[in-house]
């Protein structure tokens, strides 16, 4: 069974005059149990209307969708996801450990159980000193973090995420990469959109790329890097002159940049020649380039 599955989803509006607006366009996808899945589009590609559509904050036009095998209309799909919106804001009166207490009650938990956990991921988010701060006075990159915390509290098995990282410094980035990779250790599944291409390149299993509310491609991660080298950079002692001379660009005594297909053959004439290779290192167009070009064409 997948943790989520999404079938010809749709989502339509009425704009100013009437005008008829797809913000999500016949949108079928299966999330696997146990893996992260990055959601990748552009500002306004309908990454959020999706979202919220799974939780139940939106009603689709038309499809379905369930987590977990449970209809999304029900309120039990929703009884095993932890959700972070867009743009989190909270009672912000009270405090972190106050609010993460009282979304730790909101799913039935209670006594010690609630309390250690509490601890634990205040203290993993790094909140641990400010917990008694009424949050009114955390700056974003804190509000973003106890919206993390929320999700964790209550150990779910599916964790959506609408732009985890949004308001983060690279300290904090760094530190919700790292909890996600975690979660996907622990067998967990995250599905998070996001328009930061670094991102999905270091931590996702997979990716889908949406524009125009119109899902392009689903694609698993290594297989677009792997796809994606042009050639290598190969580090050698002892160079021939003929490779060197054909090979070399750059006039580095000890480097040659090889195109992907003559990798083999030059290779073989390294060893034949007695050289030793140091390091072999690819060249290639990483996911960013990928998702231009995925852009670009659908907008031709």
């Amino acid at each position: 069974m997948s943790a989520i599955s999404i079938e010809n989803l749709t989502k339509t509006y009425r704009g100013k005059r009437g005008a008829k607006v797809d913000a999500l366009k016949e949108l079928t996808l299966e999330i696997e149990a146990g893996e992260v899945f990055g959601f990748l589009g552009p500002n306004g590609a309908g990454k959020s209307t999706a979202i919220k559509t799974l939780m139940g904050l939106i009603s689709p036009t038309s499809g379905s969708a369930t987590i977990l095998g449970k209809d999304i209309t029900t309120p039990d799909a929703r009884r095993s996801v932890g959700f972070l919106p867009e743009n989190p804001s909270f009672y912000d009166y009270l405090s972190a450990e106050e609010y993460l207490v009282f979304v730790g009650k909101t799913f039935a938990m209670s006594g010690p159980e609630l309390k250690e956990k509490t601890a634990s991921v205040l203290n993993r988010l790094d909140l641990w000193e400010a917990r008694k701060r009424p949050m009114r006075s955390y700056s974003k990159g804190m509000v973003q973090r106890v919206g993390i915390a929320q999700v964790l509290v209550h150990d779910p098995d599916v964790y959506i995420l609408d732009e985890p990282m949004s308001g983060l410094d690279p300290l904090g980035r760094t530190l919700v990469k790292e909890i996600i990779k975690e979660l996907r250790e622990r067998g967990k599944t995250v599905f998070f959109s996001t328009h930061i291409t670094a991102d999905v390149e270091l931590i996702c299993d997979r990716v889908g790329i949406l524009v125009a509310g119109a899902l392009q491609t689903v694609r698993p991660v290594q297989e677009i890097l792997a796809a994606g080298v042009v050639g290598y950079q190969v580090k050698a002692k002892d160079i021939p002159q003929e490779l060197f001379s054909y090979y070399n660009a750059d006039s580095q005594a000890e480097w040659l940049s090889v195109p992907k297909a003559d990798l083999g053959p030059v290779m073989a004439r390294l060893q034949a020649a007695g050289s030793t290779v140091e390091l072999v290192e690819p060249q290639r167009k990483d996911l960013e380039a990928f998702f231009l070009d995925i852009v670009a064409h659908s907008q031709a």
